[in-house]
Formats: structure tokens, sequence, C-alpha cells
């Protein structure tokens, strides 16, 4: 498991190394910035040659010992930066609950958790993922063991707060709040401010953002005393090898154009981003019935399915990813070639998100957003953000129209398949069982039901 995570971490700095350092490389090492040797040696088994730009900004003035406010874009190696000031005062000073690392979503979380495992792994550094979706008593279990870093959703973690008998923080040094615009925007406020009252007002606080938001200013000037601002990019931006067209369709082919757009370009891997979980799980049947290896995840899924989702698709087992925006923030997946948005996004600001899925590590990737009749104010709302006009992507609608048939047909059995799932949730529900059957893994054996069926009713 280590050396994979390594792996990823590996592949995840070289974006932001050759991102970063390609335009500005003045032959600064960690060493140069105050790091000490035992994690200058660390970073070099991760391949990390050189510092990134926000790590360049942020690590020097967290080492003097002051709260730091980072901006930066998605990609550009934060975890790093707060990452080594951490583990460098943890070596100074070990304790355990030593530092807190709030996320917006579990799979952030996890993604946090390996990279100071890859980093502290020499130093015997114990963390702990706090999230939803997985057993509380275990949970509590692994805290009784006191970690020195813990990583959390501000919800379980506050729930582990009221009712885990003998757990506190208030012995904790560090506090980092990871892309804190989606932790306020996802309504997280009120945990956030119980979790500040109850942990020590003497500590030091990191607060990473993407944006800088109203939100975000309001919890700054609450939870961080004289901060450095380390501001690496203020402008919203795209990487320049990634390519971004749209498509301008009506809104019932929709599925039509997605499906000759997969197989145009089959032989990629694909993320592809619908607005509800609802969608996400149709979209899956559908192309699951059209003999597509695709795999799903969304915010309703049991967080062992999630895991096991992204596992999958990392692993290249399945080459097509259908997804809610739970996975267009922070994760790594440096093999994914084409985005392609199915529904626009609502805030213009996710789409940057979503795109920068694509095109890390200095690859080359392609992004398409499908534009229907009811979408062209928000589509004008992205190009207004990113300050130009996205080119229109070629497409030969005869050819297209061909699929139309097999399409529909394949979007009826989606909608028995969604029927039947959801039949069974609610009879999950009143047998007082657990709702473990919420992913649509198991629904690639619904149509073979469906059809044994109508058999046995011969």
């Amino acid at each position: 498991m280590a050396t994979s995570s390594e792996d990823e971490l590996e592949r995840e700095q070289s974006v932001a190394v050759s991102n970063v350092v390609a335009e500005d490389n003045d032959g600064v090492t960690f060493k140069d910035l105050g790091v000490n040797d035992v994690l200058c040696e660390a970073c070099e088994s991760l391949k990390w040659t050189a510092p990134t730009k926000i790590q360049k900004e942020a690590i020097p003035v967290a080492l003097q010992g002051k709260d730091v406010i980072g901006l930066a874009e998605t990609g550009s190696g934060k975890t790093g930066a707060f990452a080594i000031p951490i583990l460098q005062a943890l070596l100074e000073n070990p304790q355990r609950h030593f530092a807190l690392i709030l996320t917006p979503t579990r799979e952030l979380a996890y993604q946090i958790s390996e990279q100071f495992e890859a980093l502290g792994g020499g130093m015997g550094v114990k963390t702990a993922v706090i999230v939803g979706g997985m057993d509380m008593m275990s949970q509590a279990l692994t805290l009784a063991k006191k970690p020195h870093i813990i990583i959390a959703t501000p919800g379980r973690l506050l729930d582990h707060l009221s009712n885990t008998k003998g757990f506190n923080l208030k012995a904790l040094k560090f506090l980092v709040m990871d892309e804190a615009d989606r932790i306020l925007n996802m309504d997280f406020e009120v945990e956030v401010d119980k979790i500040l009252k109850v942990i020590p007002r003497e500590r030091r606080t990191y607060l990473f953002s993407a944006t800088m938001t109203q939100k975000v200013q309001k919890l700054q000037r609450a939870s961080l005393k004289d901060p450095a601002r380390v501001e690496v990019s203020n402008k919203f931006k795209t990487v320049d090898s990634l390519q971004q067209y749209y498509i301008f369709i009506p809104l019932k082919f929709k599925d039509v154009y997605l499906l000759y757009l997969l197989n145009e370009m089959a032989g990629n891997s694909f993320m592809v981003f619908c607005a509800t979980c609802a969608g996400t799980m149709r979209t899956a049947l559908m192309l699951r019935n059209l003999g597509l290896s695709v795999v799903p995840l969304h915010g309703q899924m049991s967080q062992n399915k999630r895991l096991a989702a992204l596992t999958k698709f990392r692993a290249k087992n399945r080459s097509i990813l259908i997804s809610t925006d739970v996975a267009s923030r922070g994760l790594d997946i440096p093999h994914v070639d084409v985005v392609i948005n199915l529904d626009i996004p609502t805030h213009s600001k996710d789409y940057i998100h979503r795109v920068g899925r694509t095109a890390r590590a200095g690859r080359s990737g392609k992004a398409i957003t499908f534009v229907s009749q009811y979408d062209v104010e928000l589509y004008q709302r992205i190009e207004f953000l990113l300050g130009k006009k996205l080119p229109l992507y070629k497409t030969e609608e005869a050819e297209v129209m061909t699929m139309e048939e097999r399409v529909a047909e394949a979007r009826r059995i989606a909608n028995m398949e969604m029927k039947d799932l959801s039949e069974k949730k609610g009879k999950k529900r009143k047998g007082g069982l657990g709702d473990d059957e919420d992913d649509t893994e198991n629904a690639v054996g619904v149509r073979k039901r469906l059809k044994g069926g109508k058999k046995r009713r011969k």
C-alpha cells in the first residue's frame, strides 16, 4: 500500500514541479528553505527535487512560527506546504494529538493521510483518518491510540468530540483547514465554529484555499492571529497544456453525444461529471448497458464503495469514472486524459476544479463541456471567469444520430434498474438493515435478473 501511495505522491509532486519550477527555476532547494535533513531525505526519496511556488513562499514563514493563509490553485503542491512544517515541529517536540487537518471531502482526507505517511514514515508518524461513512467504534479505537496527526471531515470529528469518551484536542498544536472555501460552502460553518471553541487558542493555524471568499475572510479573522498571506495565483487559470472545448446540443441528445465522444476517443481514460447523485447512477447504468467499463462515484455511496471505485479507476481496471463534484477537488489521478462536463457546473469556480483533474504532471489533456439550450448563461459565466472564448468541438451530427436508438434502449433499461435499486433500498430501510446496497456495482446483475424474471414469468 505504501509504495503505491508513494508513486501517486511522486506523480502529484511532479505536477507542481513541472508546472512551477519550469517557470521559476532559481535553484532553491528544501534545505535552503530551512527544512531539516531528515525531511530533506524524505523529500528526496519521493523524488521531490525542488519546492513548488507555494512551498517556497509558505514553508519559511511557517517555520518561523507564524500563522499562514495560503491561496493557490489546484495541483500546486499545497499539501507539502503545510505537511513539511508540521512534521519538522513534531520532530523537535514529539507529542500525541499534535495536528488536526480539516478537509471538505473524505477522499481528500485519505490522500492527505497518504502524503503524511510517505513523508513521515521514516520517523514513525502515526496518522488517523476520521471521516463519515466509516464505523465510529473502530475510529474511536484508532483515536484511543493517540495518533500524532488527525485528518478529518468536520462533521464526523465533532461526533467524536461529543460522544467518544476520553477524546479531546486540548493538547493540539497545529490546525490546518485545507480547501477552506469548500468547507464553508458545504455549510460546515457551524461545525467549524464548534471545533474552534474546543481546541487551544495557543496554536498555529494554516488556512489553505483555492479562492478567497467572504466566508474565508470571516474565518480568517476568527481563527488566525496576524497571519502571513501567501498568494501564488490570484486569478483563475487553467494550465496551458489543457485543451478546452464546448459542444452546443439539445438537452435530449446529451447521452447520445456522450456515447459518441467515448467511442471516438476510446483508449483514453475519462472523468465524466454530473450534477446529481441520481444522474451519476443513471449515466453509469446506461453506459454499462452499452458495454462500457464504467465506475460511479457520488456522495450517497458508502465510504468503502467510494474508495473501491477510486481504486478501480486509479488501477486502470475501469477507464471511465462518472462522478459528482465529490471528485472535482484535490483528487490526484494522473492518468486522466479527458474530462467531460455532462452537466455544466452551477458555480463557475467548480469548472476550474473539474478540468484540473486532467493535464496534470505536465501532460496534455482535454476538457469538453456540454452546453444545452438551458445552460447558456452558466456557460457565459465560465468564459468570463476564464477570460477567453472556448472553441467548438467538431462533431458529425449524422454520425452521432446513428446511435440514438441504442442509447434510448440503454436509457430505458437504466431507468428500470434505478427503480429496482430504489425499491430494494426502501425494503432494506423498512427491514432496518444498513444502506450498503447503494452502489451501481451491484446493478450490473440487475439487468440479468430483469431478463431472468421475464423468462420465469413465461
